[in-house]
């Protein structure tokens, strides 16, 4: 088989899949046939998504000592610091730090260590591309927690201030709900969704 053709295939499913907001690599490429079947598998199920799995709820014995504005702030899997990052990025992008933190928590369950299987990275769970985009080093918690806050308040803008338009955009990208006017279809992205707003109230 010609070598450029099957390049040329991979490029145009590329294509279509930035289309249609389905960010990860093409099956066969990157990653392993039964590894995309089984992602893929998961969603079209309604299972929780990979990205959402994170470690347990290690810093909710803290919540009790905290302000109100800190406790509803604080993550399951998140060190104290975590939460601090969450505030300040909230705050310097005029977001709503339950909002953030509920992302983070729909994410990763604030757990910095978290890697997806289409290779996001940590508590905001940014691909490298919109990392890069964004200006921002997803490796360091700080820096992974300032550029997701960003990217959601580029999100929050885009859609006129429409949450579940933005949160949707967050997950399966912006041009997917601008094809839909709306959250796109996905099993995926309707869950998350509705998890990051039953954090969020």
């Amino acid at each position: 088989m010609e070598l450029s053709g099957v390049e040329a295939i991979q490029a145009r499913i590329s294509e279509i899949q930035r289309r249609f907001g389905i960010e990860g690599p093409v099956p066969g490429t990157a990653v392993g046939f039964q590894r995309a079947l089984d992602a893929e598998l998961k969603k079209n199920d309604g299972a929780t998504p990979p990205q959402t799995t994170g470690v347990g709820a290690t810093a909710k014995t803290d919540a009790a000592k905290m302000t109100p504005t800190e406790a509803s702030t604080q993550l399951s899997g998140a060190s104290n610091e975590t939460t601090r990052f969450i505030q300040e990025a909230a705050a310097k992008y005029g977001l709503d730090s339950r909002l953030v933190a509920a992302v983070a928590e729909a994410e990763s369950s604030g757990n910095q260590s978290e890697v997806s299987d289409v290779g996001a990275v940590g508590v905001m769970q940014l691909m490298p591309d919109t990392a890069a985009a964004l200006g921002v080093n997803p490796y360091d918690e700080k820096q992974n927690i300032e550029g997701g806050a960003h990217y959601l308040k580029q999100m929050l803008d885009t859609f006129g201030g429409d949450m579940k338009k933005a949160i949707a955009a967050y997950n399966a990208g912006p041009q997917a709900v601008k094809d839909y006017d709306g959250v796109p279809p996905y099993a995926e992205t309707q869950n998350y969704v509705n998890k990051v707003l039953d954090l969020y109230r």
